[in-house]
């Protein structure tokens, strides 16, 4: 494969001028010059995680990787203000582009730097390479607002007190077979017309082998695909309700697990895609019968080069170390805050009910289903963890991610002590959960530790974002609105 230091994709010598790659990053990009040309790989997809977790990008021939890798792919950055709509939220054309940022004006360029460590090959798109970028703008500086970047600093701040993070995925989610993609212009809109879909099987019988082997072939077509991609697949289950599936994976260090999550989401939704099927993250679909998907995150700590789990307590009695105590205990201070990086969309707090095996309160418990914080394990168990319950799948993973890190960080650094467990979570007098997006956000906005922890810019700039939605929901007349009011009133 030919090598160029220029060209038009990004700004030439770019990586190198800033500092962005080191010795093993040149070693990596080699590499993958090499696999790409090995597997005749024509095309190969950028991508970086937005503020929703969803990936966006450029797709680039595959004799432009090398420039691309070395000099950047330029990307506008109203990206950076979308909401889930794909709705710009900003004055993009004023100065600052309407959050008070120079280099947002007018609608510029900021640049995704690949990262090599992350070169996959589409099992479903095989002759179609991809790579998970990092952003910075034109003048070097990382872009305040990149998700996957203040992770990495929340895993540095925690690794400046002695430890790594350990994480696992247990995700719920949907798939239904495609009746009707509504492509008719008419359907087209932000948001757009959703699809017709059917179920494929009626649920209800939950973990049933019956049911199993009905989906099967979804099941068999997912796996192969995301064992393709050396996802580290541990089970495939049938879920409580019509059509709906958990997945869980192996648990990985730092980074690990939120780059697998942003990877399978994309993935499980391609690949039904292509196969006349739809794959929803969506919390609670709008549809009869149905019922919530929750992202369970598991985490521990492990002590920095140790492989001991820290959250292993020494006695039978105790649920958690003092550690483990510490770090829950700063995740139920500050949980109201983190809910709109657990549940940040409106559809997400339809799954706060009591006796749903969903959370409504921030507790803990010793392996009960109904606390926010399950702890799974014990003395003597070196898979002991905290199983926060609160998430749901459509869930940003960084900020997840981050915002667990940092909470248990700021328990450890105050010695905090959690209230006493309860076996009987929806009946304790603990603070709910918020009961809408309106009231999380309203929670962050006013967080003092949030704003200290990820600065006012990046708390005022989620907000923004957040409300803009809201705005958008509060201001649509609701099916509920008009069967409740059309002809009574």
């Amino acid at each position: 494969m030919t090598k160029r230091d220029g060209g038009t994709i990004g700004r030439a010598g770019f990586a190198a001028r800033h500092g962005l790659w080191d010795d093993a990053s040149a070693a990596a990009a080699e590499r993958i010059l090499k696999l790409v040309t090995d597997r005749k790989i024509e095309t190969v997809r950028l991508s970086f995680a937005d503020q929703h977790g969803n990936l966006r990008g450029k797709t680039i021939v595959a004799s432009e990787l090398d420039s691309a890798m070395r000099n950047g792919c330029a990307m506008v950055t109203t990206l950076l203000t979308k909401d889930t709509a794909h709705r710009t939220t900003t004055a993009w054309h004023t100065a600052g582009g309407g959050i008070a940022m120079e280099e947002m004006t007018g609608g510029g360029d900021f640049l995704m730097i690949p990262d090599p460590a992350t070169f996959k090959v589409l099992p479903w798109a095989p002759t179609t390479g991809w790579m998970l970028c990092d952003i910075y703008f034109p003048n070097g500086k990382p872009v305040p607002f990149s998700t996957r970047q203040i992770l990495r600093d929340a895993l540095t701040t925690l690794g400046d007190v002695g430890y790594d993070y350990v994480s696992g995925l247990e995700v719920e989610f949907h798939v239904f077979r495609m009746l009707d993609p509504r492509l008719d212009p008419r359907d087209a809109g932000q948001p757009a017309t959703p699809p017709d879909v059917e179920l494929l099987s009626h649920g209800f019988q939950y973990l049933t082998e019956m049911r199993a082997d009905e989906l099967d072939p979804v099941f068999e077509l997912l796996r192969h695909n995301l064992q393709a991609l050396d996802l580290p697949l541990r089970t495939m289950e049938v879920e409580f309700g019509p059509s709906q599936i958990e997945v869980t994976f192996a648990p990985g260090e730092g980074m690990e697990t939120a780059d697998m999550m942003v990877l399978f989401r994309s993935a499980v939704k391609q690949v039904c895609r292509r196969n006349g099927l739809h794959a929803t993250f969506m919390c609670r679909p709008g549809l009869p019968n149905l019922f919530s998907s929750g992202w369970h995150l598991h985490q521990s700590l492990r002590p920095r080069g140790a492989t001991d789990n820290a959250f292993v307590p020494e006695t039978d009695g105790d649920l958690l170390s003092q550690l483990g105590r510490n770090f829950v205990a700063g995740i139920l201070e500050h949980g109201r805050a983190a809910s709109v990086f657990s549940a940040p969309t409106i559809n997400g707090y339809k799954r706060y009910k009591p006796y749903s095996l969903a959370p409504d309160r921030l507790g803990w418990s010793r392996d009960n289903r109904g606390a926010m914080l399950r702890i799974v394990g014990g003395a003597g168990d070196v898979a002991t963890r905290v199983e926060n319950r609160a998430g749901e799948p459509a869930a940003n993973p960084y900020l997840y991610l981050a915002s667990q890190v940092l909470m248990g960080v700021d328990g450890i650094a105050r010695n905090l002590t959690p209230p006493a467990p309860s076996d009987t979570p929806y009946a304790t007098d603990l603070p709910l959960l918020p009961q809408s997006l309106y009231e999380a956000v309203a929670e962050l906005k006013q967080s003092q530790f949030f704003r200290q922890a990820l600065g006012d810019r990046f708390v005022d700039y989620l907000v923004g974002i957040k409300e803009a939605e809201i705005a958008r929901f509060m201001s649509e007349v609701t099916d509920w609105e008009h069967r409740e009011y059309f002809e009574v009133f």
